[in-house]
């Protein structure tokens, strides 16, 4: 267990920026109007939830499957776990993986349930670093639009979104600090973690 903040926030920071370092570099193999294509899509089948009057048990169940299906959960779990997956039980690491697939898809899903009356609608996408953003706007009911930002990639083999940044709030960065205080709390214990992200988010 790292007792020092501000240490495991740095080692942590040094992790993630490890790990983009990871992303395609140079010449795509996707391309700005497949990475648009993608959310587009997505955001398609999200304002399909907000508008479908679902109880908000059967949204956030929607929600999770569209995030497993969109989303590279693996890269964004193990980005928000940093150095203390390396050299972990990898039972307990696919337990955790799997768990933060929930956690995050209830934590998200209901800021997405908070658009109910309003949509999201894409605008444009453009090559940033070694990945693409695709930009889109939400407009709610009696507030003014704002941005939500999406981090698209292909290093998995397929093309999927790594990042989320709705407001100014980066899914990455948030969930690398909160996932960091939780494991302190719980001695470095990731498969207890695991077992409290199940009822989390």
């Amino acid at each position: 267990m790292l007792r020092n903040p501000t240490r495991r926030t740095l080692l942590s920071t040094v992790a993630a920026a490890a790990s983009l370092a990871l992303l395609p570099i140079g010449a795509f193999a996707l391309t700005t109007d497949q990475a648009k294509s993608l959310i587009g899509k997505l955001v398609d089948q999200i304002n399909g939830i907000i508008a479908s009057g679902k109880s908000e048990a059967a949204m956030i169940k929607d929600f999770e499957g569209i995030f497993s299906r969109n989303a590279d959960v693996t890269f964004i779990a193990l980005s928000a776990l940093g150095p203390a997956g390396r050299g972990a039980d990898k039972g307990a690491v696919t337990a955790y993986v799997n768990a933060f697939q929930g956690y995050i898809s209830r934590k998200y899903g209901k800021r997405f349930r908070e658009f109910i009356g309003g949509r999201v609608e894409v605008k444009e996408a453009h090559p940033l670093k070694s990945f693409y953003e695709v930009v889109s706007i939400a407009y709610l009911n009696g507030e003014a639009p704002f941005e939500v930002r999406w981090h698209v990639s292909d290093k998995s083999g397929r093309n999927l979104f790594f990042n989320l940044i709705i407001e100014g709030v980066n899914m990455l960065s948030a969930e690398r600090t909160e996932i960091g205080a939780m494991l302190d709390k719980r001695g470095g214990d990731i498969a207890a973690l695991a077992q409290d992200l199940q009822r989390a988010g």
